[in-house]
């Protein structure tokens, strides 16, 4: 072999030998880089009451918690139970109907034991279902408190979000898919009013 065309040889296989390297040391960046924004997520912005949250799929604006022992049908339950309530408007932001807002809030801390809320449409005071698009709807969100668990004086909720995607990675399909959080808010849970006295 002529010195011509091992000299060609020498300088391909040094562009690969760089290539190789180059592309070793940008994924060890990139996976670095993911560790690390693993390790030091960005603070969840936090919320005043009375400020309308964009979550993808729900704008949702909360405007105060309470605690009682009645739900907001008005029907004292069975037995006692204690009930912590946010009141908050909602407006779904998809195109079709939808009821799944379970998803928009969670607490923080998380309590043991607390199971999902329910909602209630603030205007006939019943169990909320479908809400059609762009119209806004006041709801209460009711937890039931774990008993054993003191009901709290502050209350800090995560609002989730949801983004939505024509084809998702694992199936093709369209559909509304989970996010991180986008707020916090915080409120103080006002106690229930004694019966008879003035709220």
């Amino acid at each position: 072999m002529t010195s011509a065309p091992r000299s060609a040889l020498r300088q391909r296989l040094f562009a690969f030998l760089l290539a190789g390297i180059g592309g070793t040391a940008a994924a060890a960046v990139s996976f670095a880089m993911t560790l690390y924004d693993a390790a030091h997520p960005p603070a969840i912005p936090a919320v005043a009451l009375g400020q309308p949250i964009d979550t993808g799929r729900w704008t949702v604006t909360l405007h105060g918690a309470r605690a009682g022992s009645v739900p907001p049908t008005g029907v004292p339950p069975y037995e006692p139970k204690q009930l912590v309530m946010v009141d908050m408007d909602v407006v779904n932001r998809s195109a079709t109907p939808n009821n799944v807002l379970f998803r928009l809030l969670t607490l923080d801390p998380p309590v043991d034991n607390l199971p999902q809320p329910d909602f209630y449409l603030a205007r006939d005071k019943w169990l909320a279902g479908y809400f059609n698009p762009g119209m806004p709807e006041r709801v209460i969100a009711v937890w039931e408190w774990p008993r054993g668990h003191e009901v709290p004086k502050q209350l800090r909720l995560k609002i989730n979000s949801q983004i939505y995607k024509r084809r998702d990675n694992l199936y093709g399909a369209s559909g509304w898919f989970d996010r991180d959080p986008v707020a916090t808010v915080e409120m103080s849970v006002l106690a229930e009013t004694a019966p008879g006295q003035p709220k």
